[in-house]
């Protein structure tokens, strides 16, 4: 009688499909210890599919809107730095109006010297930039919100202003401050300093928002050509800061010292100087608020990165595997699927007659 005992009784067959098996879970423990994850496929998780599928959802949304805020955050960084500039250039004439009045012709000539550049300073930093985004032009990122900087004295803006100015003695201060007014607040080609998209009304002029979750966002930024939150006020005003800004220094720009005499000279040095206050005043408002803002999307982010670090221990807890016991178990399986190799080896060479009496033949 020659037929093993797996043949007749089914025991080899058994041993292989237990093999198999045990092979199945060795493959499945080796990569799990290689990549960390209980399964690299959603189908691997069972149950907790459907739980990974929607926390994994919610850490795409998280890291958009800390992209975002980090993004937005940076350009603040960039826009407050320019307005401190620009700040400290109208607090510089605002501190040398009550002095203009007694200055000699010679020094008149010296303060409009210092406001041409001045206005070319402002000029050139309101077309500042982050990452290549012009941080004043509201949507308007990819274009400088004052289109020709460098010559804004060759302008239409101030050399407009200068000819209303150099009619001073003739048309006397008010008219001339009038006239200065209304061409700063034009928005028309050829008087607008600023860019097409910035030459509108503020209301039609879309701002930078932020989107800092699923249902709520952030306004971000300041206009070159408008305010975004302060009002200016008072009797000599755009409704700008900015605009009443380069107006200011413009006009200061376009005195002479032939003008020192007039009879208008004081009268619109003193509008001039009131309208440097109401920018010096509503350019803060405007500054706080952008750090009020700054502030409040630093604090969202933070939420927003221990909110993700939470959901990501749940995530964990889900698709990572325990990698020491993963180890302890990979080990174990392996001694298992050796064994059972060795079980199928010495099945395959036993016979009925290894187990009959030696007396039997």
């Amino acid at each position: 009688m020659s037929s093993t005992i797996g043949s007749g009784y089914g025991i080899l067959p058994s041993l292989i499909a237990n093999s198999t098996n045990i092979h199945r879970q060795l493959d499945t423990l080796t990569a799990q210890a290689s990549t960390g994850l209980v399964s690299q496929t959603y189908a691997g998780l069972g149950g907790q599919a459907s739980v990974s599928l929607d926390l994994n959802a919610q850490l795409n949304g998280l890291q958009t809107y800390q992209t975002n805020i980090g993004q937005a955050t940076g350009a603040m960084q960039v826009t407050q730095a320019a307005m401190t500039q620009i700040q400290a250039v109208a607090a510089q004439f605002v501190a040398a109006m009550p002095n203009l009045n007694g200055l000699s012709a010679t020094e008149i000539d010296s303060v409009a010297a210092q406001a041409r550049a001045a206005l070319q300073q402002v000029a050139g930093l309101l077309n500042t930039q982050d990452a290549g985004n012009y941080v004043f032009g509201g949507q308007d990122t990819a274009n400088p919100p004052i289109p020709n900087a460098a010559n804004i004295l060759s302008s239409g803006f101030y050399t407009q202003i200068g000819a209303a100015v150099s009619g001073l003695a003739t048309n006397g201060a008010s008219a001339t401050a009038a006239a200065t007014l209304t061409i700063a607040r034009s928005n028309a080609s050829g008087t607008s300093p600023f860019s097409t998209y910035l030459s509108r009304p503020v209301s039609a002029i879309g701002v930078r928002i932020v989107q800092t979750g699923p249902d709520s966002s952030v306004q971000t930024g300041l206009l070159a050509s408008g305010n975004s939150v302060s009002v200016s006020t008072g009797s000599s005003t755009t409704g700008s800061y900015m605009r009443d800004l380069l107006r200011s220094l413009a006009t200061l720009g376009s005195l002479s010292s032939s003008q020192a005499s007039a009879s208008g000279f004081g009268a619109l040095v003193r509008d001039t100087g009131t309208s440097l206050n109401g920018v010096v005043s509503a350019m803060a408002s405007d500054v706080g608020d952008l750090g009020n803002t700054q502030a409040g999307l630093t604090a969202t982010k933070t939420q927003l990165s221990n909110t993700a670090l939470a959901l990501t221990g749940q995530l964990s807890s889900i698709q990572n595997v325990n990698m020491a016991q993963t180890l302890s178990n990979l080990t174990a399986i392996q001694t298992q699927l050796q064994a059972s190799y060795r079980l199928i080896g010495s099945e395959t060479s036993l016979s009925l007659v290894n187990y009959l009496p030696a007396s039997v033949g």
